[in-house]
């Protein structure tokens, strides 16, 4: 059986604020615990008054805080964004407060614009060293030697489970170089992903981290008790891509009735293609997709993003994903 796995986005919605977003956050992953997935991540994004996980490993201490057994995690950190000694150092921390609990999926891009890239300090050509990097924030990982002078303290021995991101085959040769589970972005960038995961598969070399090859596929699904009430719901997510493409970066909007007036058709033919593996339906729906997206490409875990404005409508999808499955 596939695992079953979330990203929360944090939406901050119209009418709220960001704590309610986290706190929602933090509840959404005490009720996937006791639905039994696997673990719960949320990602790194700057400017973006939507979204409350710009500080990723803050909002992480504050879900992993209310959760016992759920993995929690990162999916992910942009690693050119920051010295990889601080992110040992903050993963390290939460690894300490939650052993055997934390996990960190890694990315090389922005997560922003490149306004905010300056703000953040970011050079354009940090991206070439995230293969050195990986290895680097791996290392303050393991164990310290008795003559290491350099540590990420509290990280040395914690040995952080580290993941690679990517949404084209770049991160599935690394991955794979690595011997690092793999998670594709399909959630927003279907076209490359049995490409990548060919890629992923087939060039494999096991790791002290993993005997053989993870690969993991982001899906949108929303499900409801009915076919038209998960693709009424799913509009939110659809106007939030609608906006993306328009330069806004507002709060998440409560459905709608008629999503096509919304929309002009190259933002709805753009749509098609990013949400072009999403899944919206009832149980029954739901279930026959999922088993023919994992038939297709032999996922060995899917990360669900359930993007619905109501928190106890969003707790309900996950509720019936996890009983399709």
């Amino acid at each position: 059986m596939v695992a079953l796995s979330i990203l929360d986005l944090v939406r901050v919605n119209e009418g709220s604020g960001p704590k309610d977003a986290l706190d929602n956050a933090r509840d959404l992953a005490s009720h996937a615990e006791s639905l039994g997935y696997t673990r719960f991540w949320i990602a790194e994004h700057h400017n973006m008054p939507g979204i409350a996980s710009a500080a990723t490993s803050v909002a992480l201490a504050h879900i992993a805080a209310g959760t016992k057994t759920i993995r929690v995690g990162a999916g992910g950190i942009m690693l050119p964004n920051h010295a990889p000694m601080v992110i040992a150092e903050q993963f390290g921390t939460l690894a300490q407060l939650h052993p055997g609990r934390i996990d960190l999926g890694l990315g090389r891009a922005p997560g922003t614009d490149q306004m905010t890239m300056r703000a953040l300090r970011r050079s354009l050509t940090n991206s070439d060293n995230f293969p050195q990097d990986v290895l680097e924030l791996q290392a303050y990982f393991a164990p310290a030697g008795p003559e290491q002078r350099l540590q990420a303290v509290p990280a040395a021995g914690t040995e952080v489970p580290l993941w690679i991101l990517g949404s084209s085959t770049y991160g599935a040769q690394l991955a794979a170089e690595l011997g690092l589970p793999y998670a594709f972005a399909s959630h927003f960038a279907p076209d490359q992903l049995m490409m990548a995961l060919d890629v992923y598969r087939s060039r494999f070399k096991r790791s002290e981290q993993l005997a053989a090859p993870h690969a993991m596929i982001g899906v949108n699904i929303i499900a409801a008790e009915t076919d038209a009430e998960a693709r009424h719901l799913a509009t939110t997510q659809q106007m939030s891509f609608a906006n993306i493409f328009r330069g806004a970066r507002g709060l998440s909007q409560p459905p709608i009735d008629n999503i096509d007036a919304y929309w002009s058709p190259s933002e709805k033919a753009q749509a098609a293609n990013m949400l072009g593996n999403s899944i919206y339906g009832s149980a029954e729906t739901v279930r026959e997709r999922i088993a023919d997206l994992v038939a297709r490409t032999g996922a060995d875990e899917l990360m669900i993003i359930s993007d619905v404005f109501d928190h106890d409508k969003r707790k309900r999808s996950f509720e019936i994903i996890a009983g399709s499955v």
